[in-house]
């Protein structure tokens, strides 16, 4: 067969059904214009946006504005040029790099290029032929594709039911079983906010473990930094364990409303382990330093600005207070990840109707999430409070939200147009 005939007959798990839908540009590829914030166009027409993962509203801060265009027109976005190893190193990235160790209580750190290859790349560098793997069910796809790229392949890897400790030491056993046959090690990768779910990795429970079983942890903290624990470090911090973490990584996509990453331990030595052997790194340009610099800015204020974590807690304590008070099912959320479970009887058309109903006549945005991610009858409406967002934002959206459920109950959505709903 013709690769391209291969590819023209399936679309793929994502595609065919945005195919059959002719959903391009607006279930799946939307496009927000305007303003990075609460408010922004979607089809011209103005949205009420819980989309975006811009926790503390630093996407379009003023500050974060004026830094980022100085830098810019300071450096170009070309410099530096080249991979780190090579020629695109600075003194500002090994500042940077210092000071996001210092934040969230390590020795060191290794400033990354992107997040999503460079945690794919961090396992993938960890990981020998004699290694295994041990990974929670709910993993983001960036750690499922790096455990993918692990050397030993099938057989040498375990995954845990989420966040489920007693399924988390059964493969424990396994895992040691298979490590000291090979005269390997063991690594155990989790998150700190699962982002669908918005629920906690249980890491003091797994440090725990660390009594009984030789391993080292990994956690991804892309939607913790910034957003949890006293000063903002992350899930370690909130819990009272992220010294025992061996290896925390978060992405800049978050909270800091940027580009990056960096991946930081207490031993310095694996830090400049991963410095040499990431292939993410070794092979690809360095980060450009108007983000070095803009990030900067961006940590400096996470920092010294603890109102807009304020802010953005007093959001999610409205909106998600609010939800459960008018019987809402939230899940187990325990961070600003806000997950709204519905129950669909009508399937893919009347989920359909039920999201253009709520973004054309009510004018609120959020992510949805149906079959296979959650299963078959049930809808999930997936909001992301910020310290941008209002409480009459907050309020609005309960009231659409409310009248959204009301109407779903009444089948309302199982009729044939969307615009008879509005009528």
């Amino acid at each position: 067969m013709d690769i391209f005939e291969k590819l023209h007959n399936n679309s793929g798990p994502i595609g065919t059904p945005a195919k059959m839908l002719n959903s391009h540009h607006y279930f799946s590829f939307p496009m927000l214009e305007g303003d990075l914030g609460p408010k922004m166009r979607f089809m011209g027409r103005e949205v009420l946006n819980w989309s975006l993962n811009n926790y503390l509203g630093l996407a379009n801060h003023p500050e974060v504005r004026k830094v980022d265009a100085e830098a810019a027109a300071k450096w170009g976005l070309a410099y530096p040029m080249g991979a780190r190893m090579m020629s695109g190193n600075s003194t500002l990235h090994e500042v940077f790099e210092k000071e996001l160790a210092e934040f969230v209580g390590k020795k060191d750190a290794f400033l990354l290029n992107y997040g999503y290859q460079g945690v794919m790349s961090a396992i993938e560098c960890i990981c020998d032929h004699r290694d295994v793997i041990v990974y929670d069910a709910e993993s983001h796809a960036c750690l499922i594709d790096g455990i993918r790229l692990h050397k030993a392949k099938m057989g040498q890897y375990y995954k845990f039911n989420h966040n489920d400790m007693a399924s988390l030491e059964k493969n424990l056993i396994r895992a040691t079983k298979a490590a000291n046959e090979k005269g390997g090690g063991v690594l155990v990768i989790t998150e700190g906010v699962f982002g669908m779910s918005g629920k906690v990795g249980d890491l003091k429970a797994i440090v725990e473990l660390k009594k009984k079983y030789e391993f080292r942890l990994l956690v991804d903290d892309a939607h913790g930094f910034g957003t949890m624990g006293e000063t903002g470090a992350g899930v370690g911090e909130m819990l009272g364990v992220q010294k025992e973490v061996d290896l925390y990584f978060s992405t800049f996509a978050k909270s800091m409303a940027a580009i990056g990453a960096f991946i930081a331990s207490d031993d310095p030595e694996i830090i400049m382990y991963l410095k040499y052997n990431m292939r993410s790194q070794t092979y690809a340009k360095a980060l450009p330093m108007p983000y070095v610099e803009g990030c900067r800015k961006r940590l400096e204020m996470i920092k010294t600005m603890p109102e807009l974590r304020t802010k953005l807690w007093e959001n999610v304590a409205a909106m998600q207070n609010g939800l459960r008070s008018r019987g809402f099912n939230i899940g187990e959320t325990e961070s600003p990840v806000t997950p709204v479970f519905l129950h669909s009887e009508g399937g893919v058309p009347e989920v359909t109707r039920m999201v253009r109903d709520l973004r054309e006549n009510m004018g609120v945005f959020c992510s949805i999430v149906v079959y296979p991610v959650v299963p078959k009858g049930q809808i999930m409406l997936r909001i992301i409070p910020t310290a941008s967002h209002t409480l009459e934002d907050v309020e609005y959206t309960l009231d659409a939200f409310t009248t959204l459920a009301d109407k779903l109950k009444n089948r309302v959505y199982q009729i044939e147009d969307v615009q008879e709903v509005a009528e």
